[in-house]
């Protein structure tokens, strides 16, 4: 009988908890269980469920073609005892194929299954000796571009139709690559501290404040530990730095309608050291989290349990920024397993409370005042169709183009000079701005300035 590693183990837990619908792997990740394995057992565990998740739809394709029943329903233990040998066979070149097998074998009899440990064993040898999926990158056919970058073949058909071939090719070798690691500076004197304790880093792409890790582990480092450093998508802060820029005006009161977990709300009251916050979330357990995040603001924020669709606040606040749940296909890279659990009709489910949300921020701006609307999503049912929907209900609200906010980035130091050509690159005819994954470094993002008129 082999021994299991501790980190073959971790993923097959994890891998069994997302399968069953317990919990997501990023949360299971950073996980207690996760925390206390070894350097090297965690970034392994962390690698193979990343890996598996997304190449899951490939990966079972090649085993079907391998089990003696294509067809046959497999218990979920074996299923994924096949899908972890498998993917150590297939694209972990470092890992010796005995272990890879004798190890999925062991996970499956562990699991009570004696008999399909057999199965695994038989498949998984017969994978050790049998070519790997050609990558019909080049093809136009959206069935032969989802088996070979592992993505629902709906998904790639409606990314081809409005986006064209070759962005769909990019969005998906975007969601099969490791995400970039990238940070926010909160202080000049930042990067040379990181620097000092050997962080490798590079510009980012779009802003100043941010940077790409290229080697080295920030979060064991002060700077992190103390909140000079944020580990936070480039994306991600571009939406806090692009609602932020009032153009001259000065904000006095500021709404994060989704605030969890908090790290555009820093932006906001970095860049409004005067304004005051109102920074919601709904859930009690990420409400703690955020209060914990913003304790050093003091006074000036309010950190609020409450529903976004329920706001009740009419005219109240310079800014509102509704950053809404959605269905995170910008975001297949960092939360793979959204693909498999995603269907069609989720998308107008989510744009139902993404309206709810959308309209209650505007209600409580002012007249003059501004809503930011933006997602990780990059369906139009979560995005231009629930803006259009708000301001057909909403006669004193208008889109305002970014042009001028990214301009004004610009002028201020906040966009890099290139950044900033890219993203005026990326309006839409409307004003707002679209960031397609493969794009840039970033997660997929759109963003939409309103302005309430009266």
């Amino acid at each position: 009988m082999a021994q299991i590693s501790k980190a073959r183990k971790a993923a097959f837990q994890i891998l069994m908890a997302v399968e069953r619908g317990q919990s997501h792997s990023d949360d299971l990740l950073r996980g207690k269980a996760v925390n206390a394995l070894s350097s090297p057992d965690r970034n392994l565990a962390t690698a193979l469920v990343l890996g598996i998740l997304r190449w899951q739809i490939q990966l079972d394709h090649q085993l079907q073609t391998l089990l003696k029943r294509p067809n046959a329903k497999l218990d979920p233990e074996d299923l994924i005892a096949l899908r972890l040998g498998a993917f150590q066979l297939l694209h972990l070149d470092r890992i010796p194929a005995r272990a890879a097998i004798d190890e999925s074998v062991e996970l499956a009899r562990q699991s009570g299954h004696r008999f399909a440990s057999r199965m695994v064993n038989a498949v998984l040898r017969k994978m050790s000796r049998a070519p790997q999926i050609a990558e019909h990158l080049d093809s136009e056919s959206a069935s032969d571009l989802a088996l070979a970058q592992a993505h629902p073949v709906w998904m790639i058909e409606r990314w081809i139709n409005l986006y064209g071939l070759d962005a769909a090719r990019a969005i998906c070798r975007h969601g099969q690559s490791q995400p970039v690691l990238a940070v926010r500076l909160t202080t000049p004197a930042a990067e040379a501290e990181l620097a000092a304790e050997g962080i490798s880093l590079e510009p980012g792409e779009l802003l100043t404040t941010a940077r790409t890790v290229v080697a080295g582990n920030v979060t064991a480092t002060d700077a992190f530990r103390q909140g000079r450093v944020r580990l936070q998508d480039e994306g991600s802060q571009l939406v806090a730095e692009l609602a932020s820029t009032n153009l001259g005006k000065e904000m006095k009161s500021i709404l994060d309608a989704c605030a969890a977990p908090g790290g555009k709300t820093l932006i906001l009251a970095e860049r409004n050291p005067q304004a005051r916050i109102v920074a919601c979330e709904s859930s009690a357990s990420r409400l703690e989290q955020l209060q914990k995040r913003l304790a050093s603001l003091g006074d000036r924020i309010e950190c609020r349990r409450a529903d976004a669709t329920t706001l009740t606040e009419d005219s109240a606040f310079d800014l509102a920024l509704a950053d809404v749940p959605c269905s995170g296909t910008g975001t297949l890279g960092r939360n793979p397993e959204i693909r498999h659990r995603l269907r069609l009709d989720d998308l107008t489910r989510q744009a139902e409370r993404q309206r709810a949300i959308l309209l209650a921020a505007l209600r409580a701006v002012r007249p003059g005042g501004g809503g930011v609307y933006s997602t990780c999503s990059l369906e139009p049912e979560e995005n231009e169709q629930v803006v259009a929907a708000v301001l057909a209900t909403t006669p004193n609200a208008r889109v305002v183009s970014l042009e001028s906010r990214i301009e004004a980035l610009l002028g201020a130091g906040i966009l890099t000079e290139k950044g900033a050509e890219r993203l005026l690159a990326c309006l839409t005819p409307e004003g707002n701005l679209r960031l397609l994954p493969g794009s840039f470094h970033t997660d997929g993002f759109f963003i939409c300035m309103i302005e309430r008129t009266a």
